[in-house]
C-alpha cells in the first residue's frame, strides 16, 4: 500500500513498504510551451501587428526550425528518469492530462482565427473591424503574406497530431475523441487507426510504411508512407467490421467518423470564412502530414527487427528506435523523443517516459533532425554511420532501400542476407 505527498509542487512522492520516494519533474512547468503552440497564429497577427513586417507572417517555420533547435543546443539533455516505484502516481497526476486537454481547444481557435486573417477579416460577411485600423486584418493580405500564414498553420496542425499520437493512444473513450479532433485539422484521420493498430505491430520491419529504410530520402518516403498508412488504415477497419459481419460504411468506422470532424471543422471554415481561403487550408494540411511523416521517417531510420526460426519477426525493444534527451524538442512534442519506452509501453503518459541507456541516439533533437533530412547526403553522411555502427558493421540486419542495397554493399561489405519487401 502507498501514499502520495508532494514536498513542493515539482515533487511526486510515494510511500512504499515504509520508505518515502521522491522525485522531482523538472520540466513540469516547461510542459505547458507545448500547449501554447496552437496559439502561433495569434503570435503571428500580433508580431506583425506591432512591427507591419510582413517577414513574421514566416514565423512558423523560424520558430520550429531555428529557434527550437537552438533551444536544444543551449537548454541541453536531460536523461532523467522518474524512479520505477513512482510511475503509477505520477501518471495519475491530473496536471499533465490537462496540459494535453488544454491544446485542443487551443488548436481550434488558432486554426479559425487563422482562417479568418485568410478571409480578409470577414465572418459570414460581416467585417466586425470595420471601424478600426487593425494592420492584417483591415488591410487585406497579400497572397504571398497568406502563405507564410498557411505555414505557421501546418505546423501547429503538424504538432496537433503529435498531441493526438499522445492522447489516441489512451485507454478513456474521451481522450480518443480529443484525438480525432486534433486530427481534423489536416483531414489525416486514418492516422488514429493506422498508428495504433499498424505501425505499433509493423514498426521497425520492411512491411511498416511508417519505418523510414536506410538510404531512403525523406522525400521518397513521402507517398510510400502517406499511401502506404492511407491503405493500411483502410484494411484494417474492413477486416475488423468483416468479423463482426457487417458493413464498413457507417459512422462506427473509426476512419468515417474521424474524418467527419474533418468535414465539420473545414466546412464551417469555408461558409464562415470564404471559398477562397481553400487553397491555403490545403496547403497548411500537407505541410502538418509532411511534419508528422517527417518524424515518423527519422524514428525508426534503418532499424530492423530480426525475425525468429518461427519466421515471425521478434518483440520490440529499445534497439529499435531512435531517441533523444533533447529538452527543448522533448517539451514541444511531450517526450516523444523518448520513442523506445513507448514502444514498449504505448498507453504510458508522456510525463512519466523512461531513457534507456541501451537506445540508439540522435545526433540532436527531432527539429534539427528534420532539417538535416532536407539534403539526403549530409542526412546519410550523419545517420547512415550510426545505423552502421548500431549493428557492428552487419547490414543484413538493417532495413535498407531495396535499390541501394548493392551501393551499401560496395561501401560496407555487409550486403542483407534477406530479401527487403518492396
Amino acid at each position: 500500500m502507498s501514499s502520495r505527498h508532494q514536498e513542493d509542487d515539482m515533487a511526486v512522492s510515494t510511500v512504499v513498504d515504509g520508505q518515502t520516494i521522491t522525485w522531482r519533474d523538472k520540466k513540469k512547468y516547461l510542459w505547458i510551451i507545448g500547449a501554447i503552440v496552437p496559439l502561433i497564429p495569434l503570435m503571428i497577427w500580433g508580431l506583425f501587428a506591432a512591427t507591419e513586417w510582413s517577414v513574421w507572417w514566416y514565423f512558423g517555420p523560424f520558430f520550429v526550425f531555428v529557434l527550437v533547435p537552438i533551444a536544444d543546443l543551449i537548454a541541453g539533455l536531460d536523461a532523467e528518469n522518474p524512479p520505477d516505484e513512482l510511475i503509477e502516481t505520477l501518471e495519475e497526476d491530473p496536471y499533465y492530462r490537462w496540459v494535453t486537454y488544454a491544446f485542443i481547444p487551443l488548436q481550434i481557435a488558432g486554426f479559425l482565427w487563422g482562417c479568418f486573417l485568410l478571409g480578409d477579416g470577414t465572418f459570414f460577411g460581416w467585417d466586425p473591424f470595420a471601424a478600426s485600423v487593425l494592420p492584417g486584418i483591415t488591410d487585406n493580405l497579400a497572397w504571398y503574406d497568406k502563405l507564410g500564414l498557411a505555414t505557421g498553420m501546418g505546423l501547429v496542425a503538424g504538432i496537433g497530431i503529435n498531441t493526438a499520437h499522445e492522447l489516441g493512444h489512451k485507454k478513456e473513450e474521451h481522450e480518443r475523441w480529443f484525438a480525432r479532433i486534433a486530427l481534423a485539422q489536416t483531414a489525416y484521420g486514418h492516422f488514429y487507426i493506422e498508428h495504433n493498430r499498424g505501425h505499433h505491430v509493423r514498426v521497425a520491419t520492411p512491411e511498416d510504411p511508417a519505418s523510414g529504410r536506410m538510404g531512403e530520402t525523406v522525400w521518397g518516403f513521402m507517398p510510400r508512407t502517406v499511401f502506404g498508412s492511407l491503405k493500411s488504415a483502410w484494411e484494417l477497419e474492413s477486416k475488423r467490421f468483416a468479423r463482426l459481419k457487417k458493413s464498413k460504411y457507417t459512422l462506427k468506422n473509426d476512419l468515417i467518423n474521424a474524418w467527419m470532424f474533418t468535414v465539420i471543422l473545414w466546412g464551417f471554415a469555408l461558409a464562415a470564412f470564404g471559398l477562397a481561403i481553400f487553397p491555403f487550408l490545403v496547403v497548411q494540411a500537407i505541410l502538418g502530414i509532411w511534419l508528422l511523416e517527417s518524424v515518423n521517417y527519422l524514428e525508426h531510420y534503418g532499424m530492423k527487427r530480426q525475425k525468429l526460426e518461427s519466421g515471425r519477426y521478434e518483440r520490440v525493444n529499445p534497439s529499435h528506435s531512435w531517441n533523444s534527451n533533447n529538452i527543448g524538442t522533448n517539451v514541444l512534442l511531450y517526450h516523444l523523443q523518448r520513442h523506445s519506452d513507448h514502444h514498449a509501453n504505448p498507453t504510458r503518459r508522456y510525463q512519466a517516459l523512461r531513457d534507456f541507456k541501451d537506445a540508439p541516439v540522435l545526433p540532436t533533437g527531432y527539429a534539427g533532425m528534420i532539417v538535416l533530412s532536407w539534403v539526403p547526403w549530409i542526412w546519410r553522411s550523419v545517420m547512415d554511420k550510426r545505423v552502421v555502427e548500431h549493428y557492428d558493421g552487419d547490414l543484413s540486419k538493417a532495413n535498407i532501400q531495396p535499390r541501394m542495397a548493392a551501393r551499401y554493399e560496395r561501401k560496407y561489405g555487409s550486403p542483407p542476407k534477406e530479401e527487403v519487401a518492396a
